[in-house]
């Protein structure tokens, strides 16, 4: 039966499978896209951003290829100036612009046919190039033009063309071509020389690991969505030598992070910005100066968000149609119902999921049903945005998730979609912008967050969505997330897993009707409130410390909108001379702005090793642990309920009081949590966190500075200054109360220079107005300190406490195993597991070293592996991951380690021993050797079960050796 109330699709859905399936929790195979694409373009308004059509390739481009022979510009033979704008004729008839924008900022651009009017990114890429006046000059140095500026040298090489940059010195290099720029009829490239410790980052979203050196990454858009690919990618990098290159296309491509380095984009031509800086966090900036600055989000949408369909009676719907409590769009807010009596914060819904589910009119009334729920309401759309006028200015939905079925040719076509969407809600309301897209590029950092596709619900998709979140912030995306639990499969442990730290993220959002119906006991789709005990505690647990923490989050983002600097982290950008920082040994951790160490559990397991602890001290969130960096934690107790959490020596975290939405209590009080260690200071930025009324300067700072010992005892002095600024609703005064992570309690604090009463219990100081409470059983050691009602600057002085005691961690270091490859294995598996020796140490627990078992009679044990580590190093342990795929067979029982300069005198064994015989992770210490050479023979199998022997993973713990 046709229901006349339900608004039906406008078209049939895509290509791609986004949320696409036949039936409930399965997806649907995918069709042809061409002719889907122009319906949905042209609903969209769209049609006229250029021809509809699939993209070009998106398989890694190389130097030459079937569209011609590969040709270059050839000599210079002329040279000249306009203003700030170099003009370089070469003899082929090609010529290059150098356009001096600033003096950290150029723009590049060769034309292989002399001409300048194929501009197609025009200024959608780079919307601001005008800073104002600069100074630039150029001289003839003989075999090179010298261009300066205040910060740069850029060279032009004349025989041949080519380019490179230093320092204003002209003798500091930041990069150099290492041959000409060249060309087919389809495809341009340009190689870079690759500096001896030169680290690469960027490229988009990412899904895998950050640091890119020695990889080959896809500029393309394939919407598969697995490890390796490029869920939303950007055509920038950026390296330690510090400089970052956006290349001005809509072309697809490949980046090669090789020695050279070399960059392709399917295209005649080359286009490209380049900015440098002192640090990663400089080029950033001057990055998203060109590009745009990240968008300030609303602050509900930094709450958690649900996606599902809530009108699954709809007959165009390509789902279950009976599901309960999903028949039409209200019912919607029995789920909101649900999760408030749950007493569960959640800030936002998508009633609808798209794929023929639609909404229920009129939308109005259950967008204000939600809204008194303290919710707000966004729309999926996989067919365009006809509708958006009305479903925002009438109805008063604020969100839009834009869907691969019309924009998943990404490209030019996704970046004009995303732009409709944020039109569509700032045109028609006072609200912000508040987009999700699936297909991103250079640029979308401004517009909408982005996400990372259809994965699952797996321990190995949680793995690589750690280094992918946190990398995407090395592209300026500063709003970027993954569905929590994935959107197929799932279990209650990794759900709970994946949602403790993905809190710790800007915007995160999880989709319900997709995973398996109850996989296991308590699990119910993927709302949080759903599960059984104890994942519904635990999960409660990390959506209120969110929520706590929203004043810190959100002044992150604040930062982010400001400089291009993520809220999220990688380590890089805090540590950028720490060489373990630099590089994928921490991608499995992050930063969660400036003061919070993240380190979550991808596997299923209550110990968590390999935490890398940076120079300073970081103290444990749970228990007040402190350890003394730079060092690893191993060991590390995290059952279900705990996430690995360190705090930084010097932290001021602010934190509202508890509450399940924004807005659901004034915020009359304001804690600083404090971590005191030497000086340092935080400054809150607030404003209504609604409207775009931010842009004209409604928003208030506060500063707080903090002084206090690096170490043993003193006084511990805070001062707090007075809001600056102003916005609807800011609070003339406020209360304050500050929770300050000591040893001991003091002998005295003051306010002002006035004493405050110390109060004999936790009961007395929660019932005083003012007063101060040390419990030396909480975390070991919090002073609390409440001040009462405070309209301007004041100042809190603990005296005569200590600080905490700082553990010396272990100095043992992962080895880096991107240089590692294989030497010999005696036997391997290639037909039916197809698993090569080198899957042992190729960084993915899910690939296995099996020796030979399918054919014939198996190699007798003992086995053996000899890897080349790439360098010489003094190692000093070994770590066995056996099998994760559930088989038990090869685990290694006996075994021998050898570590050698020679792959044929290995000398005595380093280590000798036996295993047991099960799938944890096994780790021994070596009697420490230098060498480059390790050799790991398997001598018997644990289990007794044949003549066989498997290893997921190989680690070494070491130093670098002369």
């Amino acid at each position: 039966m046709k229901l006349p109330s339900i608004r039906r699709s406008q078209g049939r859905q895509g290509p791609s499978g986004s949320r696409v399936r036949t039936v409930r929790h399965r997806r649907r195979r995918r069709t042809p896209a061409a002719a889907l694409l122009a319906a949905a373009l042209t609903v969209a308004g769209l049609a006229g951003a250029g021809p509809v059509a699939l993209p070009a390739s998106a398989t890694p481009a190389t130097p030459a290829d079937a569209a011609g022979a590969t040709a270059t510009a050839g000599d210079v033979t002329g040279f000249t100036r306009s203003g700030n704008t170099f003009t370089v004729t070469a003899s082929s008839g090609a010529k290059a612009r150098v356009v001096v924008a600033r003096a950290d900022i150029f723009r590049l651009w060769l034309s292989p046919d002399g001409s300048f009017t194929d501009d197609p990114a025009g200024s959608d890429l780079a919307p601001t190039t005008d800073f104002g006046p600069v100074t630039s000059s150029y001289s003839d140095a003989g075999a090179y033009y010298r261009i300066t500026t205040g910060s740069l040298s850029i060279r032009v090489d004349k025989k041949p063309l080519r380019f490179s940059v230093f320092r204003a010195d002209n003798t500091t290099p930041v990069w150099q071509e290492s041959r000409p720029t060249s060309w087919t009829g389809g495809r341009t490239t340009q190689y870079l020389a690759r500096g001896a410790d030169e680290q690469f980052y960027g490229t988009g979203l990412r899904l895998g690991e950050w640091a890119l050196r020695g990889k080959t990454v896809p500029i393309a858009v394939d919407n598969k969505w697995r490890e390796n690919d490029n869920a939303s990618p950007a055509p920038f990098y950026m390296s330690t030598n510090g400089y970052g290159v956006m290349r001005n296309t809509w072309a697809p491509g490949s980046y090669g992070f090789d020695s050279p380095t070399t960059l392709t984009h399917d295209e005649k031509r080359f286009d490209a910005w380049y900015f440098t800086g002192d640090s990663l966090k400089s080029v950033l900036d001057a990055y998203t100066d060109v590009s745009g600055k990240p968008f300030m989000a609303p602050m509900w949408g930094f709450e958690l968000g649900n996606a599902d369909c809530f009108n699954a009676s709809n007959p165009d719907y390509q789902g279950d149609h009976n599901r309960l409590r999903h028949q039409n769009t209200p019912d919607v807010v029995g789920y909101a119902a649900d999760a408030r009596a749950a007493d569960m914060p959640s800030g936002w819904f998508l009633p609808n999921d798209g794929y023929g589910c639609g909404y229920t009119a009129p939308l109005k009334s259950t967008v204000d049903a939600l809204k008194a729920k303290g919710f707000q309401t966004g729309l999926w759309t996989s067919t365009g945005l006809g509708s958006i006028a009305d479903e925002v200015g009438t109805a008063g939905s604020r969100g839009v998730k834009t869907d691969v079925a019309w924009i998943g040719s990404g490209y030019k076509y996704a970046f004009d979609g995303v732009r409709q969407a944020v039109d569509g809600i700032e045109k028609n309301s006072d609200a912000r912008r508040f987009v999700w897209t699936v297909d991103g590029w250079a640029g979308t950092q401004r517009n909408a967050v982005v996400w990372t596709g259809d994965t699952y619900g797996t321990w190995d998709d949680m793995r690589w969505h750690v280094p992918a979140i946190t990398g995407a912030g090395l592209s300026g995306l500063n709003y970027a997330a993954g569905d929590i639990d994935g959107i197929f499969g799932g279990s209650p442990q990794t759900y709970t897993r994946d949602l403790q730290w993905k809190a710790f993220t800007p915007a995160f959002m999880t989709m319900s009707g997709w995973g398996a119906t109850n996989p296991s006991a308590g699990y119910h789709d993927k709302q949080p409130w759903r599960f059984a005990e104890p994942y519904l505690s635990i999960n409660r647990k990390y959506l209120q410390l969110k929520m706590r923490l929203m004043p810190y989050l959100y002044t992150m983002s604040r930062i982010a909108h400001e400089s291009g600097v993520p809220s999220t982290r990688a380590m890089v950008l805090e540590y950028p001379d720490d060489p373990v920082a630099r590089g994928n040994l921490t991608s499995g951790q992050f930063m969660a702005g400036d003061s919070l160490l993240v380190a979550p559990v991808v596997s299923d397991t209550s110990v968590r090793d390999g935490i890398y602890l940076p120079a300073g001290t970081w103290t444990d969130y749970w228990t007040g642990r402190t350890y003394a960096g730079p060092g690893w934690l191993n060991g590390y107790r995290a059952p279900l309920d705990t996430l690995p959490l360190f705090v930084k020596g010097g932290a001021v975290v602010p934190m509202w009081p508890q509450m399940n939405h924004t807005g659901e209590k004034p915020v009359d009080t304001l804690t600083y949590d404090i971590h005191p260690r030497g000086t340092s200071s935080f400054t809150l930025y607030e404003d209504d966190g609604r409207t775009r009324a931010y842009r004209s300067g409604a928003y208030a700072r506060q500063r707080v500075d903090v002084t206090a010992p690096t170490a043993g005892s003193g006084a511990v002095t805070v001062a707090v200054g007075a809001p600056t600024g102003s916005y609807t609703g800011k609070p003339a005064s406020r209360g304050y109360e500050f929770t300050l992570h000591v040893a001991t309690a003091p002998a005295t604090v003051t306010i002002d220079g006035a004493p405050v009463p110390g109060l004999a219990s936790k009961a007395a100081y929660d019932a005083a107005a003012s007063g101060w409470y040390f419990d030396p059983a909480d975390r070991s050691g919090v002073l609390r300190i409440k001040t009462g009602t405070k309209a301007g600057a004041f100042t809190v002085s603990a005296g005569g406490t200590s600080l905490p005691a700082a553990e010396t961690l272990p100095a043992a270091t992962p080895i880096e195993r991107s240089a590692w490859s294989l030497v010999h294995a005696d036997s391997q598996e290639t037909t039916a597991e197809n698993g090569a020796a080198a899957h042992a140490f190729d960084g993915n627990p899910t690939t296995i070293w099996h020796t030979a078992w399918s054919s014939g009679t198996p190699a007798p044990l003992p086995h053996e592996i000899r890897i080349d580590l790439g360098a010489r190093y003094a190692v000093d342990g070994l770590g066995h991951l056996p099998r994760q795929d559930g088989g038990v067979n090869g685990r290694i029982g006996g075994y021998e380690v050898y570590v050698s300069d020679s792959t044929t005198d290995w000398g005595p064994p380093v280590a000798t021993g036996t295993f047991a015989d099960t799938p944890a992770a096994k780790t021994t210490a070596l009697t420490p050797k230098n060498g480059r050479y390790l050799r790991l023979r398997a001598l018997t199998e644990a289990g007794g079960r044949g003549p066989w022997t498997s290893v997921a993973e190989i680690t070494l713990t070491g130093r670098p050796a002369p």
